[in-house]
């Protein structure tokens, strides 16, 4: 019988590390936000955490297209992208600041950051169950995009498309790493990953729901030395990285079930408020204030 040895072993991990990473951008990944696998894997993780109300309005919401669910919506704002949303996927930081200033990085709401405060106003409103499952389906993709560091990278290299690697000859570029190729390097089905995410502790960061802190921290993660690497991407890159990745795609997932259950509870609070106000009290009594003073 032949032996491996630890080392050995270890060696053969990193080079089949590497080579998935590689193929993987042979295959031409998405360039516009997490590939499928990355969007469904957080609605996978989101819908676990969902409350009992809120996971029943969720699924009266997606009733209204038969089939459908918080997965299998989660990468339709990438397939009916047009050029008045296309901004709405990402936001655009200067080189020289993770510091989020609306006036200069989402001027007229054109970003991901005020995209996610418009759905999620528009879920937690009194809106008709159409754009309520339209905001939910925004909702749903744009709080994954925001988690992947590119998504508030550089405007000038496009967040990372215009940074080209050179891998077995064929250049890619690195937003096409982050948005699938480092998934891919794991080399685990949806399933695998959600129940690896799923036993990841739920960090105090997740109660944060500001889409303006989730956009600062990925373009901190940009900013760090070493995430733009060398023209040879190596599979140090993906070791290093990948716990990254798992860290926003399980982030991503917590706060996109706590913001489903804030705005659905916002709504259905709502709701009931609309019923009370709608019974039929008693007419009031005019109180003469002369009255008063018996």
């Amino acid at each position: 019988m032949f032996l491996i040895s630890g080392a050995l072993r270890s060696t053969l991990a990193w080079w089949r590390s590497l080579l998935l990473l590689a193929l993987s951008l042979l295959t031409g990944a998405n360039a516009w936000s997490w590939g499928a696998q990355g969007h469904e894997v957080i609605a996978a993780v989101a819908w676990q955490r969902l409350t009992p109300p809120a996971r029943q309005e969720v699924s009266r919401l997606l009733a209204l297209e038969p089939g459908q669910t918080l997965v299998s919506i989660s990468t339709w704002a990438d397939e009916h992208r047009s050029p008045a949303t296309g901004v709405w996927h990402y936001v655009n930081f200067p080189r020289s600041s993770c510091n989020y200033t609306a006036a200069r990085d989402c001027p007229d709401g054109r970003c991901v950051v005020a995209a996610i405060t418009h759905q999620r106003a528009i879920l937690a409103s009194q809106a008709d169950d159409a754009q309520r499952l339209k905001a939910l389906k925004y909702l749903v993709h744009l709080v994954g995009d925001v988690h992947q560091p590119l998504h508030a990278g550089y405007q000038d290299d496009r967040g990372g498309n215009r940074f080209q690697l050179q891998a077995w000859m064929h250049a890619r570029n690195l937003h096409a790493v982050w948005d699938s190729g480092l998934l891919r390097s794991m080399d685990l089905d949806n399933d695998a990953i959600a129940s690896r995410l799923e036993a990841m502790p739920v960090v105090s960061q997740a109660l944060d729901l500001e889409p303006a802190h989730m956009a600062e921290e990925s373009c901190r993660i940009v900013a760090q030395t070493g995430f733009y690497p060398g023209a040879d991407l190596n599979a140090a890159y993906a070791q290093r990285f990948t716990p990254v990745l798992r860290q926003r795609l399980a982030l991503a997932a917590a706060r996109l079930a706590a913001m489903l259950n804030a705005a659905i509870a916002q709504s259905q609070g709502e709701q009931n408020r609309s019923a009370i106000a709608s019974l039929s009290m008693p007419p009031l009594i005019p109180v003469n204030p002369l009255d008063r003073e018996k």
